[in-house]
C-alpha cells in the first residue's frame, strides 16, 4: 500500500502525560503501513511534540479556550469539555475525509473521553480504545459503540515498559489492519438489499430466526441478528439509532426485564426505544421477558433464591420473574411502543415466550404468563397493532404472523421493497 493510500489513524491522548506512549504508537502505526494523525487532549501541560490537532483546536471546537477549561471547576468538568471538543473535531475530520479510523489510550479519564469519540463516528469506522478499565462494569452499556474494539492496557499506568509495548503494538497493528480491510472492502462491496435488524436469545432459547432470516433474505433483504445478552441489545439499539435499518423484528426483549431487575446483563435504559424514535417500522414480541439473566459465577440475589433457575453455562443463567414483575414489564413495553414515531406492531404468543416456557420444562409458569398477557392487553396503546396468537414464540405460526405483518407493510409502502434475488421473480 502506497503512502497516498495508507490508512489515516486518528490517535488521541493526553500528550503532556503520555507522550512516550503516544509517540511509540505513532511509530507502530507507521511501521504497519498507516499514517498517524495526532490529537492532543491535554489540559494543563503541553506535549514535547507538535500534534496535528493541539489542545487549543480541541477547545475551539466547543467555542471555549483552554484557559476557560482550566478554570471551569474540576478535572471532571475540564475533561468533559475536552471530550466535547474531541467529538466535534473527530466528526469533522471524518466527514471531510481526513481520517479512516481512530485509536485512543487512557485510564478512566481518557477512556471516558474516548468512548464519546467512538460513539460519534459511524458504524464501520474502526474504533480502538486502549484502556486500564477495559471490560469493566464501570462502563455502562449505552457508552459502548456497536463496533468498538478494546484492549486492556496492562502495565499502562505510567510510562513505557516491555508489557505496555506489547499491548500498544497489538492495538496499533489491529486498528491499521482493520482500517485497511474496511477501505478495501468498501471499494469492492457488492450491492445488497435494505437491512433488517432482528433480535434473539441464542439459538436454543429462541429460534424463530432460523426460519425468518432465510425467508426475508429470499425477499431481498439483508438480515442482521443480534444476541440479546446485554451488549447485543446495546449494539442493536445503537445501530437502530443511526438509522441503518429499514425495519426491525425485535422479538427478544429480555434485556428490558434485566434492566428493571437491576441485572448487570443490561443494554441500557433505552432498550426498545431507538428504532421507534427514528420512525423505523418495528414488529415486537415478548421473547424471554419472563427471565432475568444473571452471572452464574456469582451467588443469586436473595430475592431470586426461591425462583425457578436455569444455568445456561458457566457465565450466564436465568431465573424467572413473578406475575407482578411481569405486569411491570408489560407496562414498560407498551409505553415504549406507544412512544414510537413510526409504525409499530406487537405479537403476543400466549402459548409460551421461550423454549423452557413449555409444559414439563423448568421455567414453565402458565399463571405468570397469563398475568403478563392480561397486562399487555390492557396497556398496549391503540395506535400499536396488536396480534394475539394461540401459539408458542418458537412455532411456525409465530413466524407466519410476523411475515404476514411485514409483507402487508411492504405492500402499503411502509417498508421499502427488497432487492430482487437473482433467479427469483420480484
Amino acid at each position: 500500500m502506497s503512502a497516498d493510500t495508507a490508512p489515516r489513524i486518528l490517535v488521541i491522548g493526553t500528550g503532556d502525560t503520555k507522550a512516550e506512549e503516544l509517540l511509540f504508537m505513532r511509530e507502530c502505526i507507521e511501521a504497519s503501513g498507516g499514517s498517524a494523525v495526532m490529537m492532543d487532549v491535554s489540559v494543563l501541560g503541553d506535549p514535547p511534540y507538535s500534534p496535528d490537532h493541539d489542545k487549543h483546536a480541541v477547545a475551539r471546537a466547543v467555542d471555549v479556550t483552554i484557559s476557560e477549561i482550566v478554570s471551569s471547576g474540576d478535572e471532571n468538568t475540564a475533561m468533559t469539555l475536552m471530550a466535547g471538543g474531541a467529538v466535534q473535531l473527530a466528526r469533522k475530520l471524518h466527514q471531510s475525509g481526513e481520517i479512516d479510523a481512530f485509536i485512543a489510550i487512557g485510564g478512566s479519564m481518557g477512556t471516558d473521553l474516548a468512548l464519546d469519540v467512538a460513539l460519534c463516528l459511524p458504524l464501520g469506522v474502526p474504533k480502538f480504545v486502549v484502556s486500564t478499565i477495559a471490560y469493566s462494569h464501570l462502563i455502562p452499556p449505552e457508552r459502548v459503540a456497536p463496533d468498538l474494539m478494546m484492549i486492556l492496557w496492562a502495565g499502562g499506568l505510567y510510562g513505557l515498559n516491555s508489557i505496555c509495548k506489547l499491548v500498544l503494538s497489538q492495538a496499533c497493528g489491529a486498528v491499521v489492519g482493520a482500517a485497511r480491510i474496511v477501505l478495501e472492502a468498501r471499494a469492492s462491496a457488492p450491492a445488497i438489499g435494505p437491512t433488517i435488524g432482528m433480535t434473539s436469545l441464542g439459538g436454543s432459547c429462541l429460534r424463530y430466526m432460523k426460519t425468518l432470516k432465510p425467508a426475508l433474505e429470499q425477499r431481498g433483504y439483508d438480515v442482521a441478528v443480534f444476541h440479546t445478552t446485554g451488549m447485543g441489545g446495546r449494539a442493536f439499539e445503537s445501530i437502530a439509532g443511526q438509522g441503518h435499518f429499514c425495519a426491525v423484528f425485535d422479538f427478544s426483549l429480555q434485556e428490558i426485564t434485566n434492566h428493571l431487575a437491576g441485572s448487570v446483563v443490561s443494554s441500557g435504559a433505552d432498550r426498545l426505544e431507538n428504532a421507534g424514535a427514528r420512525g423505523i417500522p418495528q414488529i415486537a414480541a415478548p421473547g424471554a421477558v419472563d427471565m432475568v439473566d444473571l452471572p452464574t459465577w456469582q451467588d443469586l440475589p436473595a430475592k431470586f433464591l426461591q425462583r425457578p433457575f436455569h444455568a445456561h453455562n458457566r457465565l450466564i443463567g436465568s431465573v424467572t420473574v413473578d406475575a407482578d414483575d411481569r405486569r411491570k414489564v408489560a407496562r414498560t413495553i407498551a409505553a415504549k411502543l406507544g412512544a414510537a414515531k413510526g409504525r409499530s406492531a406487537f405479537i403476543l404468543p400466549v402459548g409460551g415466550i421461550q423454549e423452557w416456557d413449555t409444559q414439563g420444562e423448568p421455567l414453565y409458569e402458565p399463571e405468570a404468563l397469563a398475568a403478563f398477557a392480561d397486562e399487555m392487553r390492557k396497556a398496549i396503546p391503540a395506535d400499536v397493532e396488536f396480534h394475539e396468537i394461540d401459539a408458542h414464540i418458537n412455532s411456525d405460526d409465530f413466524v407466519g404472523k410476523a411475515l404476514e405483518i411485514f409483507d402487508r407493510w411492504v405492500e402499503e409502502g411502509i417498508v421499502p421493497r427488497g432487492m430482487p434475488v437473482k433467479g427469483v421473480a420480484a
